[in-house]
């Protein structure tokens, strides 16, 4: 990865872009740039076999190796049926408004969306967005098209314009049992959420996991944080003020009295999370929303390869 791509993926950079198409094509472009083309190209289109090429057909699919051994066009026919059918699952619940200040865990959220959208499609697969708190608000069923993806990009512009604000908390088990049904056609679904999910119980969470796998579905995980304030709790060492933004609720702490403690939770909230999500053949990544996008992207790249 050479500096001048890093420097593309740095989260505050790519917020200061024009908009989220810019955003998403700068995001894979920088991406791609800094890859070696073995774990890229190809990853989740099927070859299927050759056939003749017919006169008036797109040269892209002609395999020119061929061409020169046999001095015959022959075309490249892929799987089109099978190819991967991606569905990412936002969640744009007032918890991942956080951090007011910098980049929200929804402002990255957002963008790491629309890359994963517009690699898909780079890919010849077919991508789909929904957006959701309490319940469904906005709902793209996977299509294989650059042009489908600029109405969801505009939705998402509305969304972090303000234009288009939510006061709800998340309802995920609800909303993911609504998903499984929804799609008739084995896909990936990729939800990125911050996993704060207050008065949900975690077994009916797991339970909403496995009914998108009993339905065929593959699932990835991104759990987004704030990892210096929400995962290690580096306050501080004053009284602070907190407040559970879903809630309201508000709490005033010592960060150096509980700090230890909120750790020792959170590390053992993730270790069951990850066990329990290789329990059921999920795919679970922590991001640091602090993190270049290439970091993120590698990460979806070193799992999907397992599914191809």
């Amino acid at each position: 990865m050479t500096p001048a791509s890093l420097k593309y993926l740095d989260p505050v950079v790519v917020s200061k872009l024009k908009n989220i198409e810019v955003k998403a094509r700068t995001i894979v472009e920088g991406f791609i740039t800094g890859m070696h083309k073995s774990p890229y190209h190809g990853f989740s289109v099927e070859f299927a076999e050759h056939r003749p090429y017919n006169p008036g057909e797109t040269l892209r699919n002609v395999d020119w190796k061929v061409y020169g051994k046999t001095d015959k066009l022959f075309s490249k026919k892929y799987e089109e049926e099978t190819n991967l059918r991606c569905q990412v699952v936002l969640d744009i619940s007032d918890s991942m408004r956080y951090p007011q200040t910098g980049i929200s865990k929804l402002e990255y959220g957002a963008y790491l969306s629309a890359a994963l959208m517009y690699l898909m499609i780079g890919q010849r697969d077919a991508a789909g967005m929904t957006l959701f708190d309490e319940e469904i608000r906005f709902y793209a069923p996977a299509r294989s098209r650059y042009s489908w993806l600029l109405p969801i990009f505009q939705r998402l512009e509305e969304l972090l314009a303000g234009r288009e604000f939510f006061t709800h908390r998340t309802a995920t088990v609800k909303v993911l049992h609504q998903v499984a049904m929804k799609f008739h056609r084995r896909s990936l679904v990729v939800l990125i959420t911050d996993l704060f999910n207050p008065g949900e119980d975690p077994d009916q969470f797991f339970k909403a996991l496995q009914h998108l796998r009993h339905e065929k579905h593959e699932v990835l995980v991104f759990q987004l944080l704030d990892k210096e304030t929400e995962r290690d709790f580096d306050l501080p060492n004053r009284p602070v003020l907190l407040q559970d933004l879903e809630s309201g609720e508000k709490i005033e702490v010592m960060p150096q009295q509980i700090r230890a403690h909120y750790r020792e939770l959170m590390q053992s909230f993730s270790n069951t999370f990850h066990k329990r999500c290789n329990e059921y053949g999920i795919d679970f990544v922590e991001v640091d929303i602090r993190q270049p996008y290439d970091k993120t992207l590698t990460d979806y790249l070193v799992k999907r390869r397992r599914f191809t």
